[in-house]
């Protein structure tokens, strides 16, 4: 009969806890806390894209470098093995 009450009196409170979270979630202050959290996303949001931007801006110029390299390199290559034929 003891299990019952015990039960019971945990039904009870957990719905008295539920309710208090429900109308401390849906306050005023918690909507601004909300607010507040929100915008902090949006602008850490807009930092990371600024950074993933500067990051391909920069990959995107190494590997134009990079190429340019290489087509020199190829250019001299081939420019020595014309010359090393003609010797």
């Amino acid at each position: 009969m003891m299990k019952h009450y015990v039960r019971l009196a945990c039904f009870v409170g957990g719905a008295l806890f539920g309710s208090a979270g429900v109308k401390l979630l849906t306050s005023k202050d918690a909507k601004k806390a909300y607010t507040h959290i929100t915008a902090a996303g949006l602008r850490m949001k807009d930092s990371v894209m600024e950074t993933v931007t500067d990051l391909q801006e920069n990959a995107a110029d190494i590997l134009a470098a990079a190429k340019d390299i290489n087509e020199a390199r190829a250019a001299q290559e081939a420019e020595a093995q014309v010359e090393g034929r003609e010797a």
